[in-house]
């Protein structure tokens, strides 16, 4: 009896300290992409900084080293820099993405892109139950989907300099099924490193293991949503 009690204690223990994570990890991850959508709209309505990001190579191109050099940054030296400063880096990462996505304002309608989000939304909260909630290890599923990813992003190269619509659309068709398996694989890896957590770890400490989780995610929900808007979203005329 006094056993069984013991467990379940630890069972509970084990389930807040989950949720309490996970919760944090959503909250930044939501805090990033509102970040990013009021910049993206921002920056989409002030003509002046379209001219400035899109008519000059350097400077669009400069923004997207800079966020790629953010995201190897964070991942690789987060364990070694202040919790306030992986949180102020992530918030710059999200405002450059947002400026460099704001094209989409003017590419697409704002119907097709509000109801787009609300698709993308429902299917990455479905993804991520599932990944919180299967008792099945997806670690094989996350290899897999990491080598389909690896697939996209050359195949998108090789897209860049021959411009085929429809290689873009078997690439967006095969992009939302590999970031909805890396959802549900990257939610999995998240309870994972909150169960692992041992007790009485610092503030810190967890403030950063919440913001690698946000951009993991964030990133996940991003590339999911232009999947979709490719695939979706009503182009202006």
């Amino acid at each position: 009896m006094a056993e069984t009690f013991s467990r379940q204690r630890i069972d509970v223990r084990s389930q807040v300290l989950v949720n309490s994570f996970v919760q944090s990890v959503y909250n930044w991850m939501a805090i990033g992409l509102a970040l990013t959508g009021g910049v993206a709209f921002y920056v989409a309505h002030t003509p002046s900084l379209m001219r400035l990001i899109f008519s000059n190579q350097l400077i669009f191109f400069g923004l997207i080293i800079g966020e790629l050099g953010l995201v190897f940054y964070l991942s690789a030296r987060v364990q070694k820099i202040q919790a306030s400063t992986a949180t102020g880096l992530f918030m710059l990462y999200a405002a450059l993405n947002g400026a460099t996505l704001s094209f989409i304002f003017l590419a697409y309608t704002g119907g097709s892109i509000a109801s787009t989000f609300f698709v993308c939304a429902a299917t990455f909260v479905a993804c991520s139950i599932f990944g919180m909630t299967t008792k099945k290890d997806l670690t094989s599923l996350g290899g897999f989907m990491t080598m389909g990813l690896i697939g996209i992003i050359i195949a998108s190269v090789v897209n860049l300099f021959i411009h085929s619509s429809a290689m873009q659309m078997i690439i967006s068709y095969i992009g939302v099924l590999v970031f909805v398996g890396l959802t549900a694989y990257d939610t999995q890896k998240l309870k994972h490193m909150a169960l692992s957590q041992p007790a009485g770890l610092e503030a810190g400490v967890i403030r950063k293991g919440a913001i690698i989780g946000a951009l993991t995610l964030y990133l996940d929900f991003i590339n999911l949503f232009l999947m979709l808007l490719y695939i979706l979203g009503g182009r202006r005329n």
